[in-house]
């Protein structure tokens, strides 16, 4: 037995060293497709894999030729389903170098998927792609072209654009639409290879073929992002593009190139991009342009989604270049159209598209008004925010009622996370094109009314500034507000805005003094009882609650009757958890007792508060003289703020410039003795300093945006500047000066992103030279929305007594792809009539 099995053995070995024993043919790629699809779990699936790439890795191993085609395209397949096959990449080598067109096609295609410029290995092919450029057959010097365009590295485009730019000259029209394609690829990798192919690609913009003629303007269109100096050399080319167009469109049935009825679709979007980047800031291009984009527009049927991508094309190149007005209101019109379709996205791309326009074509885009106003119900959600955006862009002050109207009925219906925003673009539209001010005030406390736990933060002081200025509507506005918290107090900034009112104008609730039907028998007692009930709610905010305390003291002086009663109220919270309360009450019981005598001149009505730019400081007007108040005391990350503002200042080259740091509208949570209370204020006399004594910053905080009474004496002419357009954030300023001031200046900054990610967390800081006095406004908003689908707005007030030129340095802080990213520069390059 020992010898027989020893014999066995030996037999074996030698079957194995004659070739006597051979592996079975690898299964074939439909075979291998069936069986995977067949498993029924993934661990199956991966058993299967795992199975076959051991094959076909003792395949490789053993130099089988005869096979490697049919394991190659195997291991694609793997790949494509997410399975490594990196072990394929020199056998794809092998195929290329093969003579057969079979082993080279699926070679050429397992290079172009397992292999990439990160490695080594592709820097073999070289020489192959070099060889197969020059093959005599069409199809092989179709595959190399293909596989350098699409996985060409910088050295190897190097190598082989001299090979490239003969064949743009190829008499063979698949040849010279293959090499076009990969020039493209050449051009984004080694920019500095550009001219080698412009007379070539000129040339080719003749050619009667289209797949030729689109590869041409691909091409075209790529070096015209490359290099601005190319405009200038393709404008010459634009009769021959308008042909060209005008050829497709009046070209009768293709069906070579008929696509729902449309000739060529793709060749005709790709050639209006083109002269959308030829004809901007061109006059004698954008005019030979007018005539054929109007054709286009009149001629398209609408009826199928690709007239409808011809049509979109033509309103963006419309927009972009030096247009007639006649043009652009056509434009306009189509995408009042597309508002129309029952698709969709094509609503949500005219939305966007209209957003856009309303800047420069307002009353064209205003036609369009309720079609707009209606998606404002539409069930995407999208359109929703994008129809809400637009409505806020079409209001001035000929519709300000009407839209204002629709915006709120808007705001009462939309999901929460329409609130915040719509809210503050009520403020905005409401504060710039007010008719009047009890209408603005109406028009707040509404909001307040039905999303006061959605509104921006310097909601409060902004309508505080309002009732105190509009002395002719005290007594209506405190005996509202007050009905309005009888009734409710859940509306944290209603309840804030109402409480500083009746310390304000308490007296008016008196008997005698109603404008509206009497609210209360014993005014005095139920007054104070809404308001100690509001201190002892659950539902009442600290902030609420230090209103509440400070109302009920000033009432003190209102309300003489009951001066025990405030004292006894006052005092229980002497004894707060809460250190603010605390003190306050402290402070305040101390009025009673040692500072009786300065009580009723601490208690008196604030002055008039005049607002001049949020969050800067405001204007009190006392006996007819303005003076300058302090708004707020600064939180210690408004210091640090100031901090950093200061160390990126000294680059000004003035010694002490005037810098301007955003401030948060919050109510600052921290106390003082009495007469800390006034510490930081600039106060004219005695009276002025007991206002605010009684009065702290918690009724100051953010009131200085610019009035709507001063909104309308602004003239406007001043040309806008690009502050800032690198890596995809670009900072647009606009100008207007107050014609009640020449003195003041007042710029709009405008962010935009056109990036693929949103700018989360924008923050900007400005600082101006000493002679200058700066005060910023508050954002629109943190995040700057990518592709250049929104942006984020914000007020700067400059007053220039000296009539000096105007420096500024930005600094500008946000986060792009989960990095935090700050930014400095210099704008010198304001327009002499912004300071002359």
């Amino acid at each position: 037995r020992h010898l027989s099995a020893r014999g066995d053995r030996g037999e074996i070995v030698v079957g194995l060293r004659f070739g006597l024993c051979k592996m079975p043919a690898p299964v074939r790629l439909r075979e291998l497709i069936r069986t995977i699809r067949a498993a029924r779990t993934q661990a199956e699936e991966r058993e299967v894999i795992q199975k076959e790439c051991a094959l076909i890795r003792s395949s490789f191993r053993e130099e089988d030729n005869t096979y490697r085609c049919r394991n190659v395209a195997k291991l694609i397949y793997m790949h494509m389903l997410g399975y490594p096959a990196h072990f394929g990449q020199l056998e794809c080598l092998k195929l290329i170098a093969s003579q057969r067109f079979t082993d080279k096609r699926i070679g050429y295609l397992g290079a172009m998927l397992l292999l990439d410029e990160r490695q080594d290995v592709h820097l073999l092919m070289t020489n192959c792609l070099k060889n197969d450029l020059s093959h005599s057959t069409q199809f092989v010097q179709g595959l190399s072209l293909c596989t350098l365009g699409c996985m060409g590295s910088s050295d190897m485009c190097r190598d082989l654009a001299g090979e490239v730019e003969k064949l743009l000259k190829n008499s063979n029209s698949y040849i010279r639409k293959k090499a076009a394609l990969a020039a493209v690829h050449v051009i984004r990798k080694v920019p500095e290879l550009l001219e080698m192919f412009l007379p070539a690609t000129k040339n080719l913009l003749n050619d009667k073929n289209h797949g030729v003629l689109h590869a041409a303007v691909v091409l075209v269109i790529e070096m015209c992002k490359h290099s601005p100096d190319t405009h200038a050399y393709f404008r010459k080319v634009v009769p021959q593009l308008v042909k060209s167009l005008k050829n497709l469109i009046m070209s009768g049935y293709s069906p070579e190139h008929d696509v729902s009825g449309i000739s060529d679709p793709f060749l005709q979007v790709q050639i209006l991009r083109l002269l959308r980047m030829l004809g901007k800031s061109d006059d004698e291009a954008s005019e030979q342009m007018n005539d054929i984009l109007a054709q286009v527009a009149t001629n398209t049927e609408t009826s199928k989604n690709v007239g409808n991508a011809i049509l979109y094309e033509t309103v963006l190149t419309v927009m972009d270049i030096k247009s007639e007005s006649g043009l652009r209101v056509l434009a306009v019109n189509i995408l009042g159209r597309f508002l129309l379709n029952n698709d969709k996205n094509i609503r949500y791309v005219a939305l966007t598209s209209l957003l856009k326009m309303v800047q420069t074509d307002h009353n064209a885009v205003q036609r369009h008004r309720s079609t707009i106003v209606d998606c404002l119900t539409d069930i995407d959600i999208s359109i929703r925010r994008r129809a809400m955006d637009l409505c806020f862009a079409l209001v001035n002050g000929s519709n300000v009622r009407g839209m204002m109207k629709e915006m709120q009925y808007f705001l009462d219906h939309c999901d929460p996370e329409f609130k915040a925003d719509c809210a503050s673009g009520i403020f905005l539209a409401a504060e710039k094109y007010a008719p009047n001010k009890r209408w603005h005030i109406d028009t707040i406390m509404r909001v307040l009314t039905t999303a006061g736990s959605y509104v921006r933060d310097d909601s409060v002081p902004l309508l505080i500034q309002l009732i105190s200025s509009a002395n002719s509507l005290h007594t209506f506005n405190v005996q509202r507000l007050y009905q309005a918290i009888r009734v409710d107090i859940s509306q944290q900034p209603l309840v804030q805005v109402a409480l500083w009112c009746i310390g304000e104008y308490g007296d008016l609730l008196l008997p005698g003094r109603f404008e509206v039907e009497p609210l209360v028998q014993d005014p005095e007692e139920e007054v104070l009882d809404v308001l100690e009930n509001i201190l002892q709610s659950s539902l009442s905010a600290l902030t609420t609650r230090e209103y509440a305390l400070t109302a009920i003291m000033k009432l003190s002086t209102r309300l003489q009757s009951s001066t025990n009663r405030i004292r006894k109220a006052v005092s229980i919270y002497g004894s707060s958890l809460d250190v603010e309360l605390q003190q306050r009450a402290v402070e305040y019981s101390a009025l009673f007792t040692r500072f009786d005598h300065m009580r009723p001149a601490l208690l008196e009505r604030m002055p008039l508060i005049q607002k001049s730019a949020v969050n800067g400081p405001v204007h009190a007007v006392v006996n007819g003289e303005e003076k300058e108040e302090g708004g707020s005391f600064p939180a210690p990350e408004q210091l640090s703020q100031q901090a950093q503002v200061n160390n990126l200042l000294d680059l000004l080259d003035d010694s002490n410039p005037a810098p301007s740091v955003p401030q948060e509208n919050k109510v600052p949570q921290t106390g003082g003795e009495l007469l800390d209370l006034l510490d930081g204020l600039s106060m004219p006399d005695s009276q002025s300093s007991g206002l605010s004594g009684a009065q702290p910053q918690l009724v100051l905080d953010g009131i200085v945006p610019p009035s709507p009474q001063n909104s309308a004496n602004v003239k406007q002419g001043i040309p806008s500047i690009i502050a800032y357009d690198q890596n995809g954030l670009k900072i647009e300023f606009s100008f207007e000066q107050s014609k009640a001031n020449t003195n003041m200046l007042f710029i709009t900054l405008r962010a935009s992103n056109s990036t693929e990610m949103d700018m989360s967390n924008f923050v900007l800081q400005a600082a101006v030279p000493k002679s200058f006095q700066l005060q910023l406004m508050s954002p629109s908003g943190s995040i700057i929305p990518a592709r250049n689908s929104g942006a984020v707005t914000q007020l700067m007030r400059v007053l220039n007594s000296q009539k000096h030129p105007l420096r500024m340095r930005l600094k500008f802080m946000y986060n792009h792809r989960e990095a935090p990213i700050e930014v400095m520069a210099d704008v010198n390059e304001f327009p002499p009539q912004a300071w002359e």
